[in-house]
């Protein structure tokens, strides 16, 4: 998470949706950094409304904007997959070594999912109890354009973005059934998703 004091804006740091590149890019601009642990990093919208957000408006005076990114949901979920692959993580039980991306779909859509996972959903870090979106600007990963080109009009700074906290690659082929029930479970996400486009 990021606060621009000046600017009155907050930077949400989604789960894997480019986050610790735009922190390394944008940190130096920021008048406050919440990078760790990754339950700050990674505040929710809910939190942040219902905590860090009322304290820094009464400390200002003024409202703050609150903007993310949300990435297309089975992408995100292959993404936590392939994060997941990486060899520091072999053997442990966060681990997905050794399981094709369906066999860790399945584990996701289970009741009780592994540690590998269970990574929640991007709208409930983004939404609140009612599901509707707590944050005030929304945009896609994939058009991340957008999203720089906002920051940079929004902060007068010329932005560029390194690559880092890349995932390995990995094969993404899911069987019909299985990606049907993950639209049918990301739903929500979908919902915000396909509104940005």
């Amino acid at each position: 998470m990021l606060i621009f004091w000046k600017e009155r804006l907050v930077f949400l740091a989604t789960t894997k949706t480019g986050s610790t590149a735009i922190e390394t890019a944008l940190q130096p601009l920021a008048h406050a950094a919440l990078t760790r642990p990754p339950e700050l990093k990674h505040l929710g919208a809910m939190r942040y409304r219902a905590h860090l957000g009322p304290m820094l408006e009464e400390l200002s005076g003024d409202r703050f904007t609150l903007i993310a990114l949300i990435r297309e949901p089975v992408d995100w979920l292959g993404s936590w997959y392939r994060y997941r692959s990486r060899d520091d993580l072999g053997g442990r039980e966060k681990s997905t070594r050794g399981k094709s991306f369906e066999e860790a779909a399945l584990d996701f859509l289970s009741d009780r999912p592994s540690p590998a996972m269970a990574v929640g959903s991007q709208a409930a870090q983004l939404c609140g109890d009612q599901g509707r979106p707590l944050v005030d600007r929304l945009f896609r990963y994939e058009d991340m354009g957008s999203f720089i080109d906002f920051l940079q009009d929004r902060l007068d700074f010329d932005i560029h973005l390194p690559r880092l906290n890349i995932s390995p690659s990995g094969d993404l082929g899911l069987t019909a059934p299985t990606r049907a029930r993950l639209e049918e479970r990301f739903a929500p996400d979908y919902a915000l998703w396909r509104a940005l486009g």
